[in-house]
């Protein structure tokens, strides 16, 4: 029988005094409902009533509209219907009485959807980490869903399993919550085993609730600090896994007693569900090191070391060994899937977990090792079948391949016979795939870049051992495919399908003769080697000279990508200073193609990348990677072709389009980078050359210069003509690291043509495909790279530069903010990227140490002034939320933040108070960021607050001159709001006691301010501390404490920051030490409320 979780009451008088030391509301009602429902007392039946209908505030209107709104969101068609009843259901879900509508869902929707939502609702309540709800409200939850769900064993599967792991996730985040001294998440065993004892439907929910459990509480999530996670599963791992298990097998070894129906659902839902938890069990990360479930540190046969010592370990091996030489001998169950792909993953970890020299001293090897070979080509030969599979035999084959130079065992491995076979299959099964898929209108496994390059860095190892063998199979197969293509196109009855299907099978020949030329860094290679490298460097040479010459007719996108893998994979090994000049290849380069040394051969690289970027501009992935830059290109023909011809006429990406879309440009900022740097290498101070480089950029100036002063142009034509001379200004700016070649730069642009980029601004602020490219081009135009912003002593042009800064920041963020409401889904593009790049440039700017910005008050310019209220206007129009929602944004504010409160503080301090409390918060906020460089600049920005404001309460206290008003302002503000101060002292110590804290050094310097400041309320803190520890720890965590301000000063002088900082490292250490073995622990959430 499931036991009830709630109270039979039969007094009135009992009933009430009972209510009043229920302190849940939540369980207070529930104890309200039973007694309503199993007590036969009318005056008792009106009182629950009153007090249950009391909590039921919410209209059953409201209720009917929820159960429609989750029917559209889940079952309709309509993109748009779907899309409104979203943006409901976000509002629901972020509601104050979120928590009381998610309870009546559960107890009066009708629908399981409605049920799905409330569960779904109460995870993400649970789950938050600002905010948290209280543990008692937490408790409430676990024993609501625990009832739920026994009294209803046979809800939609998906609202079971959606409860299901709304408790797991109560679960683990209250590990270590205490009340009275006893840990309340930790009896899972109890309360499943009451599950155990019912039908078979509950007894599937408590094995579910198990099972999911292990898995959630295995798996790290990105809301909450990886050290907690860590403890929490270390924690589990000694306290409950092994029980958990055990349980399992137990309920496994009566199941395999019976006479099992597994025709039943019922009874095989059961069986499955414990095979999966045992599963999970074994699956879990015993030595706290795996990440994610793709990794290959996570597998079926995760054995450790240590588990054994030699002689199990040889025995242990025997038997793995053996089971799978009966599995491939008796392949019956292989064609399901998921037994394929769970016996590759075994497969993977047999090399491993284990040395080749263990692996060949086995009994079965040789015939082992024949079966794997069998079943490796088979798999390679089906490709179409568990494609994702083919990663880990292939892993198996790479890894036995790298061994081969180190095993020591007199055993034959068998490898060189083996291994041929492997590389055969799949070289020979990628070329026959390419016809069918074509013919079939298959996905194409060439066009998943990443898998692609996953499987080719494997198979770069397995093609060089027996290299020989892989060489002459790929002259043969790449001279066959070479013969045919050409006939093809000579041909005049061709068909364009033939055609294709031999590009498509040369891609593949020209991606796999990259890999094993660069496969060459694994082994030790021989002349004879690389002769045979030089055999198949000269074909592919060949092919790209028929190739090209057929691009003005037609070319094949796949094949130039395998292309350039080609060129990047040939250069790592072939060129630069370590490469011998007498190497083989180069002979027979020389021999076939005339290509004498490695100039000559990255004179070829240089002309096609010339070609690629006349015929491919409209292309973005052969752009890009033909933009890679280059080095010893200077002096090169080619080279000075580029830097004297860089317009739309031989590059037409460079030209306006109108058919393509503003953003496709990109490609531009690095093809002016590339070209930056080729010219600054014999640029020096010669005026003439920057300028001959610059003629086709002041063009485009001045035709948008000429477009911008009538009232009647294209507009589309001039966005497009000044987005794409932005792109390539900022490219240039960004390659011109030197003092002496950006200020060629500068002078060209200012002051001629800043008033170009201001009026864009003015114009189409409210078009983020055409501002931003401008923002980021006045962000890197003022960013002092490389100290390249130094201006002669008598020069003004410092102070001119952060005025047209200020213009257009003011300029941007008033209009921006004319915007009004901007959806949620378009307001990072529309509003957020743009304020982001403003961020950054303020920044830049005020840290750039070329502007005295103290002249601009003393002159009463205001350009100063409304780029920081600007920028106050910027961020009061951004949620807290977004701030950390979005990391580029987060980053450009933080890092700004920083500069101001370090040079600008009484700035800072004459902000009006609810400013002063946002920027606090936001400080606050992102202390606990998992961006380290934002909780980094949070601890810098907080440091320079806090020691303003020591510095202030000092001087109040001596007797020195009135202070400005701003500075009592200020100190108004926070002897008003002393809590901010003092959470933050809370968040800084939690982090350093109780988090992987990253940035300890950081996270000092403001402590000790802090603690100063809040000297009364660090004590209490520090006695709560204490106070929560076992007895016998208090002493010594006492201890630590003092020893912490041992030597600590009243001041916040260097010496003694430094002392603190010292202290604070010992501190950190003495108590991880101590909590370590407590069986307390502490409750990080009373510390921090």
């Amino acid at each position: 029988m499931v036991p009830v979780l709630f109270l039979k009451c039969y007094k009135n008088v009992f009933f009430h005094s009972l209510l009043q030391f229920i302190p849940s509301a939540f369980l207070r009602k529930c104890v309200v409902y039973y007694c309503h429902i199993t007590t036969p007392n009318n005056s008792l039946r009106r009182t629950t009533n009153r007090l249950f209908m009391s909590k039921r505030s919410y209209p059953a209107s409201g209720l009917a509209q929820l159960e429609i709104l989750c029917k559209q969101l889940y079952e309709t068609t309509d993109t748009a219907v779907r899309h409104q009843a979203e943006k409901a259901l976000v509002e629901f879900t972020n509601s104050p009485d979120c928590l009381s509508k998610c309870q009546l869902l559960l107890e009066r929707g009708s629908s399981s959807y409605s049920q799905l939502l409330a569960a779904t609702c109460l995870s993400k309540l649970v789950s938050r980490t600002s905010n948290p709800l209280p543990l008692e409200q937490r408790i409430d939850i676990r024993n609501y869903v625990l009832n739920y769900l026994a009294t209803r064993p046979k809800l939609a599967a998906f609202v079971t399993q959606a409860l299901i792991q709304l408790y797991a996730r109560i679960t683990k985040l209250g590990w270590f919550d205490c009340q009275k001294d006893d840990y309340v998440f930790r009896n899972v065993i109890a309360d499943v085993t009451r599950f155990l004892q019912d039908s078979v439907e509950h007894c599937i929910i408590g094995v579910t609730i198990l099972s999911q459990l292990t898995n959630e509480i295995n798996q790290a999530d990105t809301t909450h600090p990886l050290t907690k996670h860590r403890k929490i599963a270390s924690s589990f791992r000694d306290s409950s896994l092994f029980d958990i298990f055990t349980l399992s097998c137990n309920l496994l070894k009566q199941a395999s007693g019976k006479n099992l129906n597994l025709n039943d659902e019922s009874q095989h839902g059961l069986l499955m569900q414990l095979l999966k938890l045992s599963y999970n069990c074994l699956n879990y990360d015993f030595i706290g090191t795996s990440t994610d479930e793709s990794s290959d540190d996570l597998c079926t046969a995760q054995e450790t070391r240590s588990l054994f010592n030699n002689a199990e370990r040889a025995k242990f091996l025997s038997h793995l060994v053996d089971g799978v030489k009966r599995i491939l001998a008796n392949p019956q169950c292989l064609p399901d899937p998921n037994n394929y792909h769970e016996f590759c993953r075994l497969l993977a970890r047999l090399k491993s977990n284990y040395q080749l020299g263990e692996l060949v001293k086995v009994e079965n090897y040789p015939e082992v090792i024949r079966l794997i070979a069998n079943f490796t080509v088979t798999s390679l030969q089906h490709w179409e079948f568990a494609p994702n599979s083919v990663h880990y035999l292939l892993s198996l084959w790479q890894r036995l391949a790298a061994s081969v130079p180190y095993v020591k065992a007199t055993e034959p491995h068998l490898l060189e016979t083996y291994t041929p076979e492997v590389t055969k299959a799949y070289i020979t099964s990628r070329l026959e795939s390419v016809h069918v898929i074509l013919r079939d209108g298959l996905e194409d496994p060439l066009d998943d870049a990443g898998l692609v390059q996953q499987q080719l860095d494997q198979l770069s190892t397995i093609g060089r051992c027996e290299y020989e063998k892989t060489c002459a199979l790929l002259v043969q197969l790449f001279d066959q495919a070479a013969q045919t293509y050409q006939e093809l196109l000579q041909s005049t009855n061709s068909s364009t399908a033939d055609i294709t299907v031999q590009e498509g099978r040369l891609t593949w020949l020209v991606y796999i003769i990259g890999a094993v030329i660069g496969g060459r860094v694994s082994f030790a290679s021989t002349d004879e080697q690389d002769a045979m490298d030089g055999e198949l460097v000269c074909r592919v040479l060949q092919l790209m000279n028929l190739t090209d010459s057929r691009l003005a007719q037609a070319g094949n996108e796949r094949l130039e990508l395998a292309m350039l893998s080609f060129f990047e994979q040939f250069r790592k090994i072939y060129i630069g200073d370590q490469v011998q000049k007498s190497s083989k290849l180069y002979r027979r380069l020389s021999e076939v193609l005339g290509l004498n040394d490695e100039t000559m051969v990255l004179s070829v690289f240089i002309g096609k990348i010339i070609t690629n970027l006349k015929y491919w501009g409209q292309c973005e992935p052969i752009t890009s990677k033909t933009l890679h830059s280059v080095r010893k290109l200077v002096k090169l023909s080619a080279v000075q072709f580029m830097l004297n011809n860089h317009t739309s006429e031989h590059f037409s990406f460079l030209g306006v389009n109108n058919q393509s879309n503003l953003s496709d440009m990109r490609c531009r900022t690095t093809f002016y980078t590339a070209l930056g740097r080729l010219l600054m290498v014999d640029l020096g101070e010669d005026e003439d050359q920057f300028e001959q480089f610059m003629l086709p950029l002041t063009a485009a100036f001045e035709a948008v210069a000429q477009m911008l002063s009538t009232n009647t142009f294209n507009e589309q034509e001039a966005k497009r003509t000044l987005v794409g001379l932005v792109r390539d200004l900022r490219g240039i700016a960004f390659a011109f690291n030197a003092k002496t070649s950006f200020m060629m730069l500068f002078d060209w642009i200012y002051p001629a043509y800043m008033p170009i980029l201001q009026r864009a601004i003015e114009l189409w602020y409210h078009d983020p495909a055409c501002t931003t490219p401008v923002l980021k081009l006045m962000a890197e135009l003022v960013h002092n790279r490389s100290q390249r912003l130094q201006f002669d002593v008598s020069s003004p042009n410092g102070i001119l530069l952060f005025r047209e800064t200020s213009k257009m920041i003011t300029t941007y963020g008033n209009r921006i903010l004319t915007l009004g409401e901007v959806p949620k889904d378009q307001v990072y593009g529309v509003k957020l990227k743009g304020v982001s790049v403003c961020f950054a440039m303020l920044k830049a700017v005020l840290s750039g140490n070329y502007v005295n910005f103290g002249v601009f008050r003393l002159y009463g310019d205001d350009a100063l002034d409304n780029a920081l209220q600007t920028f106050i206007k910027l961020l009061l129009s951004i949620p807290h939320s977004d701030l950390l929602d979005y990391p580029k944004l987060s980053q450009s504010f933080y890092s700004l933040l920083e500069v101001l409160t370090q040079d600008h503080m009484n700035f800072i301090a004459s902000l009006e108070p609810h400013v002063v409390m946002y920027i606090l918060s936001s400080i606050s906020e992102g202390l606990t960021a998992l961006d380290t460089m934002v909780c980094t600049g949070c601890c810098s920005s907080l440091d320079h607050i806090v020691t303003y404001l020591f510095k202030q309460l000092s001087r109040s206290t001596k007797k020195r001159p009135a202070p400005m008003a701003t500075d009592d302002r200020f100190l108004h503000i926070m002897q008003q709001h002393p809590e901010m101060i003092q959470q933050m002292l809370s968040t800084v110590l939690n982090i350093i006691i109780f988090e992987d804290c990253r940035n300890q050094w950081s996270m000092s310097r403001p402590l000790l301010g802090l603690i100063l400041l809040n000297e009364k309320y660090f004590a209490d803190l520090r006695n709560s501390i204490v106070n929560s520890q076992p007895p016998e720890k208090q002493q010594a965590m006492h201890l630590c404490f003092e020893n912490l301000m041992e030597g600590i000063e009243r001041n916040l002088l260097t010496k003694n920051r430094d002392r603190f900082t010292q202290n604070l490292s010992v501190f950190r250490r003495e108590v991880n030490d101590s909590m370590k073995n407590s069986t307390y622990g502490v409750n990080s959430n009373d510390m921090m409320s």
